[in-house]
């Protein structure tokens, strides 16, 4: 058979013919697949064209109302052949669409890109972009962060047996631990919040960012320029813009987006690796459909796919964020292309990422299930041995000695550590202790030394305390969105 691309067979060519991307097809959401497409793109391009020449015509230059008019009109009237064929020919995207805008708008064409450079578009759209996904993310993270403490809430005393290097420790509680999920969520939506409060706008400032050409259309009116730059920004939404650039925005913008991006993905990480792990454990399951199969071999498993999931993609957003530090640190002097095909793919991806990876958290996170009597029984299993220092003070305080207890202790100890370990059975530390006479003046107190709620320390305490002081004020402002529910297409 011949190899592919060497006259292999072929299907007719369809939509099932071609490499298509699985964020888009598969994992990110249609809003944010929107944003990041061709038609929003160089939509956006011809918005930023007719900012402009408002803004021109405001500050008086040559430019008609119907030249505007024509414009507007014209706005979502894309011929997307006319503007490839345009491509191939000019090898350059903007002016493929200048020529293209320019065909709708007969009137207009003269005026359209007027003083600007490619980057006026493509660098002011990316801006717009970054900021308007951001707008995406930000109440997702919210509901994942929502859900998780409603979770968080409901069992902030359920005591469950702790681990630390994923060997049995101190107790802690179901909700206490949960916290340290939403802690980390916190920071990210914080982080994330940050980054695009910190956007600004490339706006009006020619090929290498002097403003020249802008000067010399103005014939030398350095405050006109300034409010041109100005009147474009408050047009994009944009609080600010750079009073600095070179032909491009520093490319450190995306450094701190995608950073901002992938300490989120380490967060997601984290969480959806504890619960694959707690559902080994068999104490904790994300939601699982009733027609859902676990294994096409193994009909009984119930596989934690959307951890799986979550846990695969938040992978490949960590390593984006590689992409943008090596592009920004590669910049020659006001601008090199080569920074060009990289960001068509690592912004995008990074926000279908980022988007798929929260979709599928939001849904864990409303459908997560915990059992309890496994979750007990494990505390049955651990507790004796943890208990033995509240046994030897009880032991002391009844008028024991402290060195005879604890060797009693440490025997009674092995012996049951035998059973578990050499035998497979089951602690049975209790028993001996109840057995053994020595042990008589504090039988009647096993109980209560053995209740696991007083081995949570304050954790409950704790979590109400976190809840109240960090996460409640930190989601006030996304109440109105609190409702809407996450649904996986597959």
């Amino acid at each position: 058979m011949a190899a592919a691309g060497e006259g292999a067979w072929r299907p007719a060519d369809g939509e099932h013919d071609s490499y298509q991307s699985p964020l888009a097809r598969r994992y990110a959401s249609a809003d944010m697949c929107f944003l990041f497409s061709d038609r929003y793109k160089f939509r956006t391009w011809r918005q930023l064209w007719l900012w402009l020449a408002e803004a021109e015509q405001t500050l008086g230059l040559p430019i008609t109302d119907e030249q505007i008019q024509e414009m507007k009109s014209n706005l979502d009237n894309i011929d997307f052949k006319v503007a490839a064929e345009e491509e191939k020919q000019l090898r350059h995207d903007v002016m493929a669409h200048v020529h293209t805008f320019g065909r709708c708008c007969p009137k207009a064409a003269g005026i359209i890109h007027l003083g600007a450079t490619s980057c006026y578009v493509g660098d002011n759209t990316d801006l717009i972009i970054l900021r308007n996904a951001s707008n995406l993310l930000l109440p997702k993270l919210a509901r994942v962060i929502a859900r998780l403490t409603d979770f968080a809430k409901e069992h902030a005393g359920l005591p469950t047996l702790g681990f630390t290097h994923f060997q049995p420790a101190q107790l802690t509680t179901v909700g206490k631990r949960c916290c340290l999920w939403i802690q980390d969520l916190c920071m990210d939506l914080r982080n994330l919040k940050r980054v695009q409060d910190d956007l600004c706008f490339r706006g009006v400032k020619g090929t290498t960012g002097t403003q020249a050409s802008f000067l010399q259309l103005f014939e030398g009116d350095h405050q006109k320029v300034e409010q041109l730059d100005k009147m474009v920004t408050e047009k994009a939404g944009f609080k600010r813009a750079f009073i600095i650039t070179g032909q491009t925005y520093t490319r450190k913008v995306d450094i701190e987006v995608l950073l901002a991006l992938a300490s989120l993905g380490a967060s997601v990480h984290k969480i959806c690796s504890d619960i694959r792990l707690l559902a080994h454990l068999k104490e904790m399951e994300e939601p699982f459909e009733k027609q859902q199969i676990g294994s096409s071999a193994m009909a009984y498993k119930r596989n934690p796919m959307r951890a799986e999931r979550c846990c695969s993609l938040a992978r490949h957003l960590i390593t984006l964020a590689m992409n943008p530090l090596q592009t920004a640190a590669v910049q020659w002097l006001e601008r090199t292309l080569d920074d060009s095909a990289n960001r068509r793919i690592s912004l995008a991806e990074a926000f279908l990422t980022a988007d798929a990876v929260l979709n599928t958290l939001q849904n864990i996170s409303e459908g997560l299930v915990i059992y309890p009597k496994v979750i007990e029984r494990r505390i049955r299993q651990e507790l004796p041995f943890m208990a033995t220092e509240n046994i030897i003070m009880a032991m002391v305080k009844a008028g024991g000695n402290r060195q005879d207890c604890h060797e009693k202790i440490r025997v009674l100890s092995q012996q049951a550590a035998a059973v578990v370990k050499q035998e497979g059975g089951d602690n049975d530390l209790i028993k001996r202790i109840q057995a053994d006479a020595y042990f008589s003046p504090i039988h009647s107190q096993l109980d209560r030394l053995l209740d696991p709620s007083s081995f949570t320390g304050r954790a409950p305490q704790q979590v109400q305390r976190f809840l109240e002081e960090e996460v409640y004020p930190l989601l006030k402002p996304y109440e109105s969105v609190m409702k809407v529910k996450a649904e996986l297409c597959l």
